[in-house]
């Protein structure tokens, strides 16, 4: 009997250490996960699970996509790097706060300055948070605990511009430089790939860490190596209407192409760089890809990997040709549509969902992952319904705008454009996914428009003053209002 106990007791021990590790899994699943908030600036829809370029080349991006939801209908809220940064990160839309345009800074917006952003929010709740690289428009040490720097930024730059050799110092294209440690982007990755290494998994703080990636923002500069991906002589450029423009309104056509700095399609053509840009910027994404992959890789190699929230977004669209206009600062779909997808502990993979999301719902999505309390002053929706079901019902619509009185409307199907002088387009993405046939006088789609302004903010914000571009572009255009 006495052996028959030891035996028995043995055997209970063994059960026990068998069991230990689930046991700690059970406790850990308990603590409220890390979040890994991933930025790439001015990236299009041109990924391989988006599918907006048939030669792009995004494998992180892709395998980040299957193992979440991706969300196929998602845009900015305006297509300028601040005012889209400072709406996703304090939940405001541009047209409640004035910041339309590259200035003011959200600190002097008088509705943003006394609010917490992301970062702060969650640290008043006890993470610990960290970034490096771009999140935030400008001095993201503001915003978190522990700051790793821009790395460099937009640069390195040659001595002399490569491709566009007029214009604006960052609007540039071509290989340079040598190596991808000379890239700032390598830089943040590498630096995310020790933090992530040295982050402890049994800290009483989980993190909250950013990383910002500049590429392909101009100047689309990045090593050879990536550039041979994409030989020049099979470029396929994107698809252009020659005539696109001609049932927009004078109004759009001037709040779209005057006073920017970015070169005009007829000078791109002109010069025969058209090839050349488009190679250019594929070969940036496929290097910020690459980028992408060291982080995930360190998370996939750390003990954060089954506890981690990851959230990859870009900030705003970009045009490569498309209704004859380069760069951003555009309300239609090349200007605002951006890859937005999110994987989380507990939920399902390789899910997409069509319903317009927008990035201001980021902000209370990962509030609610967190189970961080809620906040009834977000301006943005929850996005865990449909990472859920990805055809759960959604009321909701993206909204864009680009200066007081320019906003796009988004639902599932429509992208409707109501302009500050009262000119109107409507695109069913059904039918014309490049937007090149404006319904807004079809008699037929009236129904389909009222739908769409009942929208439409009433009470829009006045444009906080400043003298960017977008400022000047929006004052020349007004001699259309009457």
């Amino acid at each position: 009997m006495i052996r028959y106990t030891s035996q028995f007791i043995c055997f209970l021990l063994l059960l026990g250490l068998h069991q230990s590790p689930s046991a700690h899994a059970a406790k850990e699943s308990k603590r409220p996960p890390n979040v890994l908030l991933l930025s790439i600036d001015d990236l299009n829809d041109w990924t391989g699970c988006l599918g907006g370029h048939p030669q792009a080349k995004t494998p992180h991006i892709d395998r980040l996509a299957k193992r979440g939801t991706l969300f196929t209908n998602a845009h900015c809220q305006s297509p300028v790097c601040n005012p889209s940064r400072a709406s996703l990160m304090t939940g405001r839309h541009p047209h409640s706060s004035g910041v339309y345009f590259l200035g003011p800074d959200l600190k002097q917006a008088p509705s943003l300055q006394h609010l917490d952003t992301l970062p702060e929010r969650f640290a008043k709740h006890g993470y610990k948070t960290l970034a490096a690289g771009k999140l935030f428009h400008t001095r993201d040490n503001r915003f978190f605990e522990e700051y790793g720097g821009s790395m460099g930024g937009f640069g390195p730059r040659p001595k002399n511009k490569i491709s566009q050799p007029h214009g604006h110092p960052l609007w540039d294209w071509g290989a340079y430089p040598e190596k991808d440690e000379d890239m700032p982007d390598y830089k943040i990755a590498k630096w995310a790939v020790e933090k992530l290494k040295k982050l402890p998994a049994d800290s009483e703080k989980p993190f909250f860490m950013g990383v910002g990636f500049y590429r392909p923002h101009v100047p689309m500069y990045a090593p050879k190596k990536w550039f041979d991906l994409f030989p020049l002589d099979q470029i396929k450029l994107p698809p252009v209407k020659e005539d696109d423009r001609a049932d927009l309104s004078s109004y759009a056509i001037a709040l779209t192409n005057e006073k920017h700095v970015s070169p005009t399609h007829a000078w791109v053509q002109s010069a025969g760089q058209w090839r050349h840009a488009v190679q250019s910027y594929l070969a940036s994404i496929a290097f910020a890809d690459y980028c992408l992959g060291l982080v995930l890789d360190a998370l996939d190699a750390s003990p954060h990997k089954d506890n981690t929230v990851v959230l990859l977004f870009a900030d705003h669209g970009f045009h490569l040709g498309e209704k004859q206009r380069w760069a951003k600062r555009t309300i239609w779909e090349n200007g605002v549509r951006v890859p937005l997808l999110v994987a989380a502990p507990g939920f399902a993979s390789n899910q997409r969902s069509s319903k317009p999301a927008q990035l201001l719902d980021i902000f209370p999505t990962l509030l609610e992952l967190a189970g961080l309390p809620k906040d009834d002053t977000q301006e943005g929706n929850s996005l865990v319904p449909l990472m859920k079901n990805p055809k759960a019902d959604w009321k909701h619509v993206a909204i864009s705008s680009f200066g007081k009185g320019n906003f796009a409307i988004r639902s599932e199907h429509f992208r409707y454009i109501r302009y500050l002088e009262g000119s109107e387009e409507l695109y069913d993405h059904r039918k014309d996914p490049h937007e090149w046939n404006n319904l807004a006088d079809d008699a037929k789609m009236k129904p389909v428009l009222e739908q769409h302004r009942r929208h439409l903010p009433a009470k829009p914000a006045p444009v906080l003053p400043g003298g960017s571009t977008g400022h000047k572009a929006y004052q020349s255009a007004s001699r259309f209002v009457k």
